[in-house]
């Protein structure tokens, strides 16, 4: 373990892809023995410690470059390595601490994997030079706060944040146009919007699914088709919101991270527009340490959700890949993102949340809510943010089919946390336990419609979508549909 790194063990440094000089491999063994032992250093070449209160991200699992995931455990422990504490909770509490939280707001890029392995001291000297190593100094030295960052950014920034990528702790508001989905539209008109999921089939046939989604498409504005949820293989999202679109139904594309590329992406994204797909959801996914076996790779994501969002956002607005190509044809897209508001301490959770919003999240879905009252912290932390007049958000609500579903939750689902409270009454119902669970979710309705800030719920059926009609009619949410005659 490293004298500053809070993390509990050293971690093999990365090898280059490629053949160095002498001189840069000398250079690269003197910097991974001093940064090795200060902070842990993995040699990733795409330094970020100046904004992560000097603590490396790379030590995150995960490889989160942007904060933590929702996965985080009451103890701020790894859920993919419990014997670690979560680093970017770490992160976020030192920087809270040295009251430099607003640097956490940068969208930061994913790696350069030209430069993995590479050392990194060379283009900071490199770098001096180009501002004037005089200046450099002078502007260090400085009593002038102003000037010092200025000079300090005109090195560092520029290094962390190359031209391909731009990163930045500004808003980007979507362009003022017409609503490209029925969702957004309804939320932009103030509706209280409901939505839900339906389970991808594990196998080809996709008759249940069809019956899945014509069960729930009278009393839901979009249904949300999830992405090998805990790292379970199923039939894609993109394929079942393709079949949702033939039914005449309002899909959300949700995409993980964990299984895509920069690459992969940007091509799902345009070719799932050209079908008609235009409510993207951007998660991280959960890790492959809770799937099945054999496990698949658990080390680090080639982009987190909220590069993936700055990414998308700059092909609808700009008309542009990543590698800089222009298109004629944008995409129309409505963003969304994933959050967690109990996961950490409401304040730095609002971090996370606005750094989402800024890189271009028009909407969030929250993961399950069992206890709504908590939720007013959160939301007050948001409105200090000026954050809930720039999204809209979506509470997840699931009605509990079992005890043993609301045991699997707590032990098995990252960031989810049953309160003994639930488990009580869940226990206690015995063989009505579905029926308490019904209740337990139109409680939870109750309280979150009345919310200030909350602009609809996310049913999570878990493959209880027949559940979904009677929850949204008992909630008040929408009024019974008349029965057909035999």
């Amino acid at each position: 373990m490293s004298g500053i790194k809070p993390a509990r063990r050293w971690q093999p440094a990365f090898f280059p892809f490629k053949r160095e000089s002498f001189g840069k491999r000398l250079l690269a063994k003197v910097e991974i023995c001093v940064k090795g032992p200060l902070f842990g250093c993995r040699m990733c070449g795409n330094c970020l410690l100046q904004e992560t209160a000097f603590i490396c991200p790379m030590e995150c699992p995960k490889g989160m470059r942007n904060g933590p995931c929702g996965g985080i455990t009451p103890e701020k422990k790894c859920y993919v390595d419990s014997t670690r504490k979560c680093i970017w909770f770490t992160i976020y509490k030192k920087a809270l601490k040295t009251g430099r939280e607003e640097t956490l707001l940068e969208v930061l890029p994913p790696l350069d994997w030209s430069k993995v392995g590479t050392e990194t001291w060379g283009d900071v000297v490199r770098q001096i030079r180009k501002t004037g190593t005089g200046k450099f100094i002078g502007g260090i030295i400085s009593a002038d706060k102003t000037k010092k960052a200025v000079v300090w950014d005109s090195v560092f920034k520029t290094i962390r944040q190359p031209e391909w990528w731009s990163g930045d702790a500004e808003y980007h508001e979507a362009p003022v146009r017409e609503p490209v989905t029925e969702l957004e539209r309804k939320f932009r008109k103030g509706e209280f919007v409901v939505a839900t999921e339906v389970s991808p089939p594990i196998g080809a046939g996709t008759d249940k699914l069809i019956r899945d989604i014509e069960s729930v498409k009278p009393f839901v504005t979009a249904i949300n088709f999830t992405d090998s949820s805990s790292a379970r293989p199923k039939m894609s999202s993109i394929a079942c919101c393709k079949v949702a679109i033939d039914r005449e139904t309002e899909p959300v594309f949700q995409i993980a991270a964990r299984d895509s590329s920069r690459t992969s992406l940007q091509s799902d994204i345009i070719g799932a527009n050209a079908i008609g797909i235009k409510n993207i959801l951007c998660i991280s996914g959960d890790n492959s340490v809770i799937g099945p076996s054999p496990t698949s790779n658990m080390n680090i994501l080639d982009i987190d959700s909220v590069q993936m969002l700055w990414i998308l956002r700059k092909m609808r607005d700009d008309g542009l890949y990543l590698d800089g190509r222009s298109f004629k044809h944008r995409p129309d897209l409505f963003l969304g993102a994933a959050t967690s508001p109990f996961a950490s301490d409401p304040v730095l959770q609002a971090i996370k949340d606005q750094k989402k919003v800024n890189a271009g999240a028009q909407f969030f879905q929250t993961n399950l809510v069992f206890e709504p009252d908590r939720l007013d912290l959160w939301l007050e932390q948001l409105d200090k943010r000026d954050i809930l007049n720039k999204v809209f958000i979506l509470i997840g609500v699931a009605p509990l089919k079992s005890m043993k579903v609301a045991q699997y939750l707590h032990t098995n689902v990252p960031g989810v946390s049953m309160p003994e409270k639930i488990m009580k009454r869940m226990e206690k119902a015995g063989e009505s336990a579905s029926e308490e669970g019904v209740q337990i979710a139109l409680e939870v309705i109750d309280s979150v419609k009345r919310k200030q800030g909350i602009n609809g719920i996310h049913i999570m059926t878990l493959s209880w979508e027949s559940i979904v009609q009677r929850i949204v009619t008992e909630s008040g949410l929408i009024t019974p549909y008349p029965l057909k005659e035999a």
